[in-house]
């Protein structure tokens, strides 16, 4: 039986901005799209519209069940998560060059997606459970170990961007349920003393979208194309932009990846500067909610997660934007909610889902 009265802090305009921004998204996948010709049924909007079906569905499960429950069975979701990684790298979908799909009736499914919230939810239930002894360094040798197996695993996919957004959510909730500061900072230094190394474990690809970050010129045609068509793209909308389905270098088939990746530089495009700036508002008001959330409730367990999902959007927002316009490397980040991709959209709705539910029971722990 649920109790109605946690319905009175039901949080509506995180709910109404979740939708709007998915609005925003599903005219900005039909523009970047529409070109195809593909019959409606089949289309990219109908697609990610079946998605958004689902998402909603779970998360109005999601809202409708303790959030402790999802804490307990973190450990289960998480086995379960990594046997996919797993599974994925023996019989997924080869796309570009990575390995990160099931594909699943003309639906692609990628694990590496669920494992940032899994990963949220896994470490929360471990620092909550510690949480009146984690200022010693044996404290966090166990939430290390439950970092790196995924992480090693999206890395072979391989899939760096996820695991680069898996890193900052990690020492993120740490830091919040009490781990040593002086223990992070040196895991953190060390990680930053051994990027030399990781740069021999990149593929060549991997290595060139880097070095195009820095001169996008050295291959034009090549790694580079997609940042520089880019960034022409979002340039040539100016403060208004050109108009919905009004954009040259996305109606022109100018910009690889716009209903995915480069979906950004679609708004940028039609909608101008203007546009962006509200997008990106909308965004900050979720991020700033999520850390509302995160200091109102007295839970360890809710506190860790509101901050887990505030950091991960956070990252996936600065992360796909910066990189739209020239100012991060090209590591495939989905813009949330925005992009098209069923895994991403999904995901993300769990964690609106979440945030709302922590919301609604933040007094009754």
């Amino acid at each position: 039986m649920i109790d109605r009265k946690i319905y009175r802090d039901f949080d509506k305009t995180l709910l109404f901005i979740a939708l709007f921004i998915f609005t925003i998204g599903l005219l900005s996948i039909y523009s970047a799209t529409q070109a195809k010709g593909l019959p409606l049924a089949e289309s990219y909007v109908a697609r990610q519209a079946s998605w958004m079906a689902v998402g909603i569905i779970l998360l109005a499960i999601v809202i409708n069940i303790s959030y402790q429950k999802f804490v307990d069975l973190s450990y289960p979701l998480y086995f379960i998560n990594v046997v996919l990684l797993i599974l994925v790298l023996a019989i997924g979908h080869v796309r570009g060059g990575a390995q990160r799909w099931f594909s699943l009736g003309g639906f692609a499914f990628q694990p590496s997606e669920f494992i940032k919230l899994n990963l949220i939810l896994v470490i929360a239930n471990y620092v909550g459970m510690k949480r009146a002894s984690m200022g010693g360094l044996r404290d966090i040798v166990i939430p290390c170990i439950l970092l790196f197996i995924p992480f090693a695993l999206v890395i072979l996919q391989p899939d760096l961007g996820t695991a680069l957004i898996l890193l900052p959510v990690f020492f993120s909730i740490l830091f919040i349920g009490g781990a040593g500061s002086k223990y992070l900072i040196a895991m953190i230094s060390l990680g930053i003393l051994s990027l030399p190394f990781f740069w021999g474990l990149l593929r060549e690809y991997q290595r060139q979208r880097l070095l195009v970050f820095l001169n996008p010129n050295i291959d034009p045609l090549g790694a580079g194309y997609t940042i520089i068509q880019s960034k022409i793209a979002v340039g040539s909308g100016g403060l208004l932009g050109k108009g919905w389905l009004a954009g040259t270098q996305n109606q022109l088939n100018f910009l690889p990846e716009r209903h995915t990746d480069f979906i950004f530089s679609v708004v940028g495009e039609e909608w101008g500067l203007l546009g962006a700036i509200v997008l990106t508002f909308l965004y900050f008001i979720i991020v700033k909610k999520a850390f509302t959330i995160a200091s109102l409730t007295t839970d360890i367990y809710g506190k860790a997660i509101a901050v887990g999902i505030g950091v991960m959007i956070a990252l996936q927002v600065i992360i796909n934007v910066g990189m739209t316009i020239g100012l991060m490397p090209v590591v495939g980040i989905p813009l949330p909610l925005v992009s098209y991709g069923g895994s991403s959209l999904i995901t993300t709705l769990i964690a609106i889902g979440l945030l709302l539910n922590i919301g609604m029971r933040r007094s009754r722990f």
